[in-house]
């Protein structure tokens, strides 16, 4: 049995959307943490939900899910915090998926954790179609102590660097593993694309 704890991180400020809050935006129906962390569950055992202690709006839009929300009390400093946060006390490989991509979907989770369960040693990373590299990423769990030492907003960048020759492209459909949105004109063109 394959263990897996998925990283949903949703403790930035989304400051580009001067004022308005871009996990709180409507797809398919829902608030976009909401959506994002149904998916999530639908896929995973051990979701952890990455949110500051002052999201309270984010909060409210998690009620009644079967998820851990895990404040990031140092998360100004970058997606380093994020990751630190929710990789202590993880037993098992790790999934990091930012909170803010609309394309992804519970297909592209599970083609993802397939190909992680036939190679567990690799590092997976979910890209477009055509090959570019995105998210989600999975790393196994030899490398959490790595994890646990981030610094900065780079995320899990300098990992992925470092074990270069563990990694692996999993191509999810068209754009799913690229397109995340961080102003209100990409919300806007986005919807104008997809409606």
């Amino acid at each position: 049995m394959l263990t897996m704890r998925l990283l949903l991180l949703a403790a930035g400020s989304a400051t580009r959307m001067r004022g308005g809050d871009k996990l709180l935006e409507r797809v398919d129906g829902a608030p976009l943490l909401r959506r994002q962390t149904e998916i999530a569950i639908s896929c995973c055992t051990d979701v952890c939900v990455m949110l500051r202690s002052e999201d309270a709006a984010r909060r409210a839009v998690l009620a009644r899910l079967s998820c851990r929300i895990i404040e990031v009390l140092d998360a100004k400093e970058g997606m380093a915090a994020s990751i630190r946060a929710g990789v202590a006390g993880a037993t098992g490989a790790i999934m990091v998926l930012p909170a803010d991509m609309p394309e992804i979907d519970s297909a592209d989770l599970q083609h993802l954790m397939a190909a992680f369960e036939r190679e567990p040693g690799s590092i997976w990373r979910g890209s477009s179609a055509d090959g570019i590299a995105g998210h989600p990423v999975i790393f196994p769990g030899d490398l959490r102590d790595e994890l646990l030492r981030l610094q900065g907003d780079s995320g899990a960048r300098e990992v992925l660097l470092r074990h270069s020759s563990r990694l692996r492209l999993c191509p999810l459909p068209d754009q799913h593993a690229l397109t995340d949105l961080d102003t209100p004109e990409d919300w806007q063109a986005w919807r104008a694309i997809t409606r």
